[in-house]
Parts: structure tokens; sequence; C-alpha cells
């Protein structure tokens, strides 16, 4: 590993054009963040400006510059008083910086390419183990879970929120220190190649695969070319490294036959057939859930923060990595008690001394599925209502998702609210699966669905709110809140 404890000009350039040489004490100045967003931007930054479909932030170097960032990555000239090294002409650069002055653009052939070939080159300098997590549904809660094991023993670096796309990625590993021990990478994506372009960019030594569902069928086709992107980050590990696969899941479970020699497969689920598995997995509502864990001739008795029974293959992957890693018990179990990890579906106060499940942030069937199943296993003095919007980018399984769901709502909820022209599927599959019709309501938007929930809503009901990021079904939560110190 390099000396280096931060990314410098001099590193920049390095990563950039391969030539190491530079000179000055310019070559030297630190980079405090790399960022793409102006706004973000303080002393010592560099902003790496890339084109949108709304704007350029090649417009906004400008900003960047007067809030203190010193170097700006574009691929076209951009009006200012400051100084440019042309990074596509290695030969015609000053190989003394102090010919500079800061701040300086640095031009290069594409912004986008040129981080995500820098981040590829910072991580290359560190002995980091990268765990690598993708999967259609739970990658970001496998993520935070994982983290919060690993973070027990190591000093451990994650990608925030789910900035896990060829941007999110490479901007997280450019935040790669020396007491860096090790890395925990969510990786999205939406056709086949991407999680591929992303290993070639982290060099994950763990691949764990949640699942494979339909989500983003509408882009790639079919679920076998769904499961197809997502083995590239089993194909990706290198001799010596480990898959974690998920052996509830077919389709993942499969993958173990894609794994290149020397890489070791190791199976976690609800089956004594996995290397890992739980049994007696009971929800206690909003206490968590209790199961047992099965590794080898050991069994462990857990009791976790998490809400909902589906929650426990969460914590599975996340015993599994630490285990993996050579962590104890002790530790693992401590990482798994951590309640900050459930970032998705959280309970608020709602109107009328009601509870809101929010779970707005996206959906899918299986996701949705879990979230009825959830609000099923909470005990309420009041009824249980699920409101739930449209499921995108399903492709063909469109309609069986939503009428999956809809047979679902029947034995979990006693009031349903469908938000969309999708979520009508949800509707008329509830009424023929038994729901009487007075208790089902369709609206097309969110600000019929408040009205609604404003004039129904009783004291001790639990709301559960979901859809697609699309629908923006958060408005709902937000309109339907206790407002402070009222009801």
């Amino acid at each position: 590993m390099s000396e280096q404890v931060t990314l410098t000009l001099s590193e920049v350039l390095a990563g950039l054009t391969g030539w190491t040489e530079w000179s000055g004490t310019i070559a030297n100045t630190p980079i405090s963040q790399v960022i793409i967003d102006s706004r973000q931007a303080s002393s010592g930054a560099m902003f790496v400006a890339l084109p949108g479909k709304q704007v350029d932030g090649h417009d906004y170097v400008a900003d960047a510059f007067q809030r203190g960032a010193i170097v700006a990555l574009v691929h076209h000239p951009v009006q200012g008083d400051w100084g440019t090294i042309d990074a596509t002409a290695v030969d015609s650069m000053p190989k003394n910086l102090d010919e500079l002055r800061l701040p300086v653009c640095v031009r290069v052939l594409n912004t986008l390419s040129a981080l995500q070939r820098l981040a590829a080159y910072w991580r290359k300098k560190f002995s980091v183990r990268v765990v690598g997590i993708t999967g259609s549904v739970g990658k970001t809660m496998t993520k935070e879970l994982t983290w919060a094991v690993l973070s027990r023993r190591f000093s451990t670096l994650k990608n925030p929120g789910n900035l896990n796309n060829e941007i999110g990625l490479p901007l997280t590993l450019l935040q790669l220190r020396p007491t860096h021990e090790r890395v925990v990478l969510e990786m999205g994506m939406y056709n086949v190649g991407e999680i591929a372009q992303l290993c070639a960019i982290a060099c994950p030594q763990v691949g764990v695969v949640t699942n494979v569902g339909p989500t983003h069928l509408e882009r790639l086709g079919s679920i076998e070319r769904i499961a197809e992107a997502k083995s590239e980050l089993v194909q990706a590990l290198p001799p010596g490294g480990t898959a974690v696969l998920n052996h509830d899941d077919p389709l993942v479970r499969a993958m173990s036959g894609k794994v290149t020699k020397g890489v070791r497969v190791f199976h976690y689920g609800l089956t004594s057939e996995a290397d890992l598995w739980a049994s007696d997995v009971l929800s206690e509502g909003w206490e968590g859930i209790r199961f047992v864990l099965h590794y080898g001739r050991e069994a462990v008795h857990v009791k976790v923060p998490l809400l909902g029974r589906h929650s426990v293959h969460n914590a599975l992957c996340a015993t599994a990595v630490g285990l993996i890693e050579g962590m104890h018990w002790e530790e693992i179990l401590l990482g798994l008690q951590d309640s900050s990890v459930q970032l998705r579906l959280v309970s608020v106060p709602g109107i009328n001394d009601s509870i809101i499940l929010d779970d707005t942030y996206n959906a899918s069937p299986v996701s949705t599925i879990a979230a009825l199943n959830l609000l099923d296993d909470l005990t309420s003095s009041g009824r249980k209502i699920a409101v739930l919007g449209d499921m995108a980018e399903l492709g063909e399984f469109a309609e069986e998702g939503h009428r999956k769901v809809g047979c679902r709502v029947v034995t979990t909820a006693s009031l349903l609210v469908t938000v969309g022209s999708l979520a009508r599927l949800i509707a008329e599959e509830a009424r023929a699966c038994g729901m009487p019709a007075e208790t089902i309501i369709q609206v097309a938007t969110n600000q019929e669905a408040i009205a609604h929930l404003r004039q129904l809503v009783q004291p001790g009901d639990i709301i559960l709110v979901k859809g697609s990021r699309s629908m923006a079904m958060e408005e709902i939560v937000e309109a339907i809140q206790k407002a402070e110190g009222g009801r």
C-alpha cells in the first residue's frame, strides 16, 4: 500500500494519465473530498463535472471553486480565470505543477470514465478486503447490517445510502484511507454488464447475492437475464475469494456453478442444507425477530431489532460475512443488535393516534408481500390498513406480481387503498380472493388517497404505505403524520 495518507493532486493525475513523476509543492496538495454536486464543495475538494439529463455539471465549476474546491474534472472548456491541465495529452503537460496555480481544471475525454478510472487506481493502492453485495431486494439493508457486524472488529467503509451505481461506487472508493480494513459495497444494476464493470473497479474478494426477482424486468426482459446480470459478481471473484449465496433462491443457488476455480461457495438460508441456516424464526412485531442460527455443530439463539420475518435473510448474510472474515460470535451478535440499520421500513406516529409503517422507498412483489407479512405480525388495538401503489419495471410479470400482492392483502389487512393504474390489479385480486368490496378503495393519485385516509383513520390503526419510487408515496406519509403537538 502507498504511504500516501490521502488523495493528492499528483495522485489524481497519476490515476488519470499513468505518469507518476510529478514535482512541485502543488503536486502534494491534498484533495479533501471528491464530489459531483457543487453545493457540497468545501476547502480542498475536487469537483467532477458530470453531464446529466437536466443539468450539466460543467455549468457549476465556478460555483464549486467559489465554495473552496481546488480541482475540477471537465471534458469540455468552461469559462473562468483559472488554469487547465490537459490530461488527454500527457507529453504536453507541465511535470512541475508549481507552474500552475489553484484552482485548476483537469481536462479528460469523459468525466464519468475518468472518475471510474481514478477510483480503480486508488482502490488498487490498498490491500483492504472488499465485500460486494447485490440482489433484487434487500441490498441496502444487507449492506448496512454487514457493515454493522464488520465494524465491531474492523475499520469499515461503506457506500452511503444507496449510492450503488457507476457514480456512487467510485465516489465511495475514493474515500479509502490506510486506516480502512474492510469495505462493504452495495452494487446495483439496470442491465447486463454493469455489475461486471463495478467489480472491475472495486475488486471484491467476497460477493453476496441476496435474491433474484422481477425488479428491472422491463429493462432486461426475463428473470434469467436478471440472474445473469447478478451472477457477474460471483464470476468476478478471484481465487481465494468467497461467494455468499442464498440457498433458498434456486436462481441464486445455481450461481455456485459460475464461480472460478479456487473460489469458495458459502450458502445461507432456512434449510439445513445450507452452510449457515436459521430455524425457529419468530416475529415479535415491534420488538424484532427471534431465530436460532446453525453453523456446523453450533446453535446460537438470536434476537435482533429488525422488523419482519423476512429480515432473517439480512441477518444471515451479515453473519455469513462475519464468519468468513474470522469474527467471533460475540462480535457478530453485537453487530446484529445495531438498531440504526432499520433504514427503509420505519414506524412514525400518524393522525388520530394511528401508526404509519413508512415503506415508501420502493416496491416489488417480494418486498410488498414481506411488508404485508410484517403488518400481519403486528398487534394493534385498531385496524390494519394497506395503502399500496403501482410497482414499476415488472415487464410481463406486472399483472401476476400485482395480483399476488392482492391475494396476500386479504389475510393481512382489513382495509385496502390502492393508488395508480397498475395497483387496481391489487384491488381486483383482493376482491376475487374474498375481501369485501366496501373495504377496498381505488384512487388514481396520492392526493385522493390522502383525502380518504384523513376521513377514515381511527385511533390504534396501523397504516402500511408502500409503492414504487415513481409513485412518490412519501407524500401520503407526510400528509397523514401526526402534527407536532397535535393529533
